[in-house]
């Protein structure tokens, strides 16, 4: 395993059963199928993972599982975030015990407006220090309100155990200063399908993408085409995948994107309450974009 991520991470759903409890043993199905993939790696517990929703158990039981059904064969990711400092080390350590490679740090948001730049840099540096594996840097902006900027994250990049960050906010401004202004070593990932190819053009190491769950061949062959210089097939890829990745992330959420598993033929959930599931008309919408796209019966 390098030190550095690159490629393509699919921030895999949690699965639910009827009664709204952990489906660990469906959700292993999803994992293999994963691992059969050209993906370059799978995130636990990101925000598709709907780790906000789970208890600090239920969190650890995600990791352990998904570690030990992945067992080796893709590059594990897991978000260990959490609102203190103190207990975001105590999960990074208990996931790096389990099996994770890297930690997903989702930048702390409860208390904001008491959040300075130093906050943050303190923050990220002692999780780093304490940390038996390599971190990355989370920005999901869209759900925190938090955007942290250009100097703070190439401040970051210096330090020896922080090896990258995810930026779902789709600036590619913001992610060329961050590729121009961080450590030459410090991966930047996007955080979406919908702006992989410009992220890449600029620098960007790979992404993190939700539409990976669902389409993870298209999203790999979108990494691979443009590193082998193939940029109008690499563009006209981007522009397929637009409507597919809307669906399963800004327009229909998590909700949508289960509905997608399910039409993929992968195994699925509700999301946890109080997010809703996919109503009749959302999912007929959801089928019409992936059979316009070209994506459905996958699996």
């Amino acid at each position: 395993m390098s030190n550095t991520p690159q490629g393509v991470f699919a921030p895999v759903a949690t699965l639910f059963d009827s009664d709204g409890e952990l489906d660990l043993e469906r959700w292993a199905k999803n994992l293999d199928w994963y691992c059969s993939s050209p993906l370059d790696g799978i995130v636990l517990l990101g925000s598709n993972g709907e780790f906000a929703a789970l208890d600090l158990d239920e969190r650890l039981r995600v990791i352990e599982a998904g570690a030990a059904a992945i067992d080796g064969r893709k590059t594990v990711l897991a978000g260990t975030g959490a609102e203190s400092t103190r207990s975001t080390i105590q999960l990074t350590r208990r996931a790096a015990e389990l099996g994770v490679d890297y930690a997903l740090i989702v930048t702390p948001h409860y208390y904001r407006p008491r959040y300075d730049r130093k906050a943050y840099l303190n923050h990220y540096q002692a999780v780093a220090e304490a940390s038996p594996i390599p971190i990355l840097i989370y920005i999901m902006t869209a759900y925190t309100g938090v955007d942290l900027g250009t100097d703070i994250v190439a401040e970051l990049s210096r330090h020896p155990n922080i090896a990258g960050v995810k930026d779902s906010a789709g600036s590619a401004p913001k992610l060329a200063e961050m590729v121009a202004y961080s450590d030459e070593n410090f991966s930047v990932l996007a955080g979406s399908a919908s702006f992989l190819y410009p992220a890449l053009c600029v620098g960007a190491k790979g992404g993190i993408v939700a539409l990976g769950n669902v389409a993870p061949r298209e999203c790999a062959e979108l990494y691979r085409l443009f590193h082998e210089g193939k940029h109008d097939e690499a563009r006209a890829l981007q522009h397929r995948l637009l409507a597919p990745n809307a669906a399963v992330t800004t327009r229909f959420g998590i909700a949508g994107l289960k509905a997608a598993m399910e039409l993929i033929g992968l195994e699925t959930s509700d999301p946890r309450p109080p997010q809703r599931p996919a109503s009749a008309e959302e999912r007929k919408a959801i089928a019409e974009i992936f059979e316009n796209a070209e994506l459905v019966a996958r699996v």
